[in-house]
């Protein structure tokens, strides 16, 4: 079921849309009937007269690089370099100077991203620039010419090389390390890969962290700088390319200033009007409740004031698609040539999927030039609305806040309808990074003069905290490094403890804590703050020695080094299946099954399966697997370590998968949306390729993980890289 804020409780485990506050500042009041919602009437205020007059593409002229563009490519020559630039400044125009430097010194290049989309991405736009026989690409899911000049590949990939080099005592065969959205350094799930890579690089590769804005950028160089023994210049450019002026969308349907600037104080204030419909006690709405506002009446404002194309953000996924729905046929293509050309893009992008030229909001895009955009969708579908966004074909695209991260989408407009965002445990204010990030999408270099973000009143909406984060700085980055047993396993493969506490010094979070008691002149400072770091790691060392993973002298045992090389999500569950040979390893669809029950993908409930859908073989490999298991398990959690539930809800839709069930019944009875569905094969899949790689310690069982691989990916799942 795609996640919505309204009824997503099983995702939602620290608050509920209940807890949410019940008034935003200019929402209304819960104990107050609230107002009706007003008739829209186009209509714009006398001071926007003269933006809106700018509003054009820009005259064409030859390319001109920024002087941060310049200085960014000179300093990679010698040092170290953390770029940090608003989104669309051009940042990547920097890595392929210097991707081009580095190709006719001879030269290799890595270039990591946090995102499989963004890979891709990035792959096929440097195949253009560099030609196709110098560009491979490194995703898990996805391998094509490893041993090109040029890699394009995820961050976890790249992390997985480095411990594979210190494994073997080599170098990294790489002359420059590029790490795109370098800020996700401090991002609470995966943050801790990018500081792993930062401290294993070897300090003669030269690294080009690309980065939105970042307030503590030089925090970060100076950290990087003390562990690499080399200069980190920072380069920053806080000018976006393109002006971004703030729009409120009264509920009448006309358009205000959100802010004005204050000459006396030199800061922005709201404007008088748009204060004026913040302190009505009973304001005006543009729907009620938790409804959506009339998406088309919008589209048309927008278009009548010559804003869009616009990309909306919106809470939910189901928010998104409700969204598309709400675009009427008054908002046909009039345009008989516009119209033909869209469709037969649109055309040529689905041609090689059976299943997305028949998707449901295909109407929506040919006819209305609108679509939508959330993870609950088939990555072929996204790759769709993508082309035809970047490409100007479209008028409007709804997408919640995470196509703000990594996906080029350009926009005249952005239009923003809340002040907050869920985070996956609570709803917390947006951040000025995370806003910023948003609006950075608002005005297309080369093709827009001016960029607006229209801010929505509703009842989650506070137009004081919007107002206040335009101006706002970037957040800081804080580290997110953490112990698990994959990289202690990895660590050990090529250090001693002692070895690892040093690295565990270097981390960016006892650089931090340490800085902040430099002036206090307290002894040992650096074992005190590393010390949670060390106790941590040594808990899991003497843990896997309990189990005969790591030897007595502290050195990994045979089981321990291929135990090492399952990167994957419970890698001891994993090692103890196989070790107890509970594992059906001759059975391709038994075995993906099984596999998928090891994904921390999402909560399931096993009670709620039909007992229909269940096969015998697969419930009776699940029981055994789960009981064997169980002592383990219990183990690891008394010792006070986390053990996700091994389910039998996934396996079962693996299961259906992987003996050619027809995709819409898959979907149908897992309840999934496609997208998650597509990315619980996906993820099981890569689970299947760390065992594939075990072909000398389990010959039978990487030879049928093979054959189960090829069962999950088909289409339409893997169709878009076809």
């Amino acid at each position: 079921m795609p996640i919505n804020y309204q009824t997503h409780s099983k995702y939602h485990k620290k608050s509920s849309p209940a807890k949410r506050p019940g008034r935003g500042k200019a929402g209304f009041r819960r104990n107050r009937k609230a107002p009706k919602p007003i008739k829209i009437k186009p209509g714009s205020d006398a001071k926007l007269k003269k933006i809106f007059a700018s509003i054009g593409v820009p005259d064409k002229s030859p390319f001109k690089p920024d002087s941060f563009q310049v200085k960014a490519v000179n300093a990679v020559k010698h040092a170290d370099t953390l770029v940090t630039a608003p989104t669309g400044s051009g940042k990547t125009w920097i890595a392929e100077k210097a991707i081009t430097r580095t190709l006719k010194d001879g030269g290799k290049t890595w270039y990591a991203t946090p995102l499989k989309a963004l890979t891709n991405s990035i792959y096929s736009n440097f195949s253009n620039i560099f030609g196709p026989e110098q560009v491979g690409i490194l995703t898990g899911d996805r391998k094509e010419n490893p041993d090109a000049p040029v890699i394009v590949g995820t961050t976890e990939i790249l992390r997985n090389h480095l411990y594979d080099a210190m494994h073997e005592g080599t170098d990294l065969p790489v002359d420059l390390v590029v790490l795109d959205e370098a800020h996700f350094l401090g991002d609470p799930e995966r943050g801790v890969v990018w500081e792993e890579i930062m401290i294993y690089l070897p300090p003669r590769i030269p690294l080009l962290m690309l980065s939105a804005t970042i307030g503590n950028a030089n925090q970060i160089a100076s950290w990087l700088s003390s562990i690499r023994e080399k200069e980190c210049v920072v380069i920053e450019e806080s000018k976006r390319p393109v002006s971004l002026y703030p729009l409120f969308f009264h509920p009448s349907g006309t358009l205000f200033p959100l802010t004005v600037q204050d000459e006396k104080k030199n800061k922005a204030r709201l404007y008088k009007k748009t204060l004026s419909y913040i302190q009505s006690k009973r304001p005006p709405l543009l729907s009620r409740g938790r409804k959506l506002p009339p998406m088309d009446e919008i589209i048309g404002v927008l278009r009548k004031y010559n804003l869009l194309p616009a990309l909306f953000f919106l809470k939910s996924r189901i928010d998104c698609d409700n969204a598309v729905n709400l675009c009427t046929e008054e908002g046909l293509l009039s345009d008989p040539g516009r119209k033909d050309h869209l469709n037969k893009r649109i055309e040529e992008l689905v041609s090689h999927s059976p299943h997305i030229k028949r998707h449901r909001q295909r109407w929506h895009l040919e006819h209305l030039a609108v679509g939508s955009h959330h993870s609950g969708q088939l990555p072929a579908w996204k790759i769709v609305v993508e082309n035809l966004m970047a490409e100007g074909l479209l008028d409007a695209v709804f997408a919640t806040s995470t196509v703000a991260a990594g996906v080029n989408f350009p926009a005249r407009s952005v239009v923003i309808l809340n002040s907050d965002r869920f985070n996956g445990a609570d709803f917390m204010p947006l951040t000025s990074t995370e806003f910023h990030q948003m609006t950075g999408r608002a005005g297309r270099r080369g093709m827009d003069k001016v960029g607006f973000a229209v801010t929505l009143p509703g009842k989650f909406m506070d137009l004081r905290l919007i107002a206040k984060l335009i101006n706002s700085p970037a957040s800081d980055v804080h580290s997110q490094i953490r112990i698990n047993f994959s990289m202690v396993l990895n660590l050990l493969l090529s250090h001693t403890p002692d070895q690892i506490k040093e690295l565990l010094d270097k981390s960016f979070a006892s650089f931090l804590l340490a800085k902040k008691r430099r002036n206090a002149v307290v002894p040992g400072f650096i074992n005190d703050v590393s010390g949670q770091l060390w106790k941590d790691f040594q808990r899991r060392l003497n843990f896997l020695k309990e189990h005969d993973y790591v030897s007595k002298d502290d050195t990994l045992t045979d089981d321990g080094i291929w135990a090492s090389k399952l990167r994957i999500d419970q890698p001891l569950m994993v090692a103890e299946g196989f070790r107890l040979g509970i594992f059906p390893e001759t059975d391709p669809a038994l075995l993906a099954a099984i596999m998928s029950s090891f994904v921390n993908e999402r909560e399931t409930d096993d009670d709620k399966i039909s007992k229909d859908l269940i096969p015998k073989k697969l419930v009776s490999s699940f029981l055994h697997i789960k009981k064997m298991l169980r002592p383990f398990a219990k183990n690891m959690f008394t010792q006070g370590f986390s053990v996700n539930p091994i389910c039998l809800e996934p396996a079962v839709t693996i299961f259906s998968w992987a003996a050619d069930m027809p995709w819409e019944k898959v979907v149908q009875n897992s309840g999934l949306a496609e997208g998650d569905l597509a990315r619980l094969i996906l993820r099981t899949s890569d689970n299947l390729r760390h065992i594939r790689n075990l072909s000398h310690i389990f010959p039978e069982a990487a030879e049928t993980s093979k054959k189960s691989i090829d069962l999950l990916n088909k289409e339409p799942v893997v169709s878009f890289y076809s």
